[in-house]
């Protein structure tokens, strides 16, 4: 019976908000700024998050309709208020379905990824 509770349990704990602490916030990019680091992060992003989060990060990847809960619209005007240190944290420590990718990338690859992800940042129009 209890298995039959599993995945109940799971998509309720996939629709809750994705909390970042404090000290993770306010993490700052030592990248901002660096093209060279815009255009390492879209190479990385191309390859490891397009398949789920779209070309252009609107959360529309070939793979995000498998996915719960699906992938973030980096393209979204909700973008712009997370910190660089939200988007590094998340980027490093993952959520399921994502990756955690702490292991796989470095610190300077995943600040190139935080880089990149804002050029798809827009602002809400007016």
């Amino acid at each position: 019976m209890a298995f039959l509770l599993l995945p109940a349990i799971h998509a309720d704990a996939q629709s809750k908000p994705w909390l970042v602490p404090g000290n993770a916030k306010d993490l700052r990019n030592p990248a901002t700024g660096d093209l060279t680091a815009v255009n390492e992060g879209k190479g990385l992003y191309t390859s490891l998050c397009a398949p789920c989060h779209g070309v252009k990060g609107k959360g529309d990847g070939p793979a995000a309709a498998a996915l719960n809960p699906k992938p973030a619209d980096h393209s979204s005007p909700a973008m712009i208020n997370e910190s660089d240190g939200s988007i590094f944290y998340k980027i490093s420590e993952g959520r399921n379905p994502m990756p955690q990718f702490k292991a796989t990338l470095t610190d300077k690859q995943r600040w190139a990824l935080v880089c990149y992800i804002r050029t798809l940042c827009k602002p809400a129009k007016k």
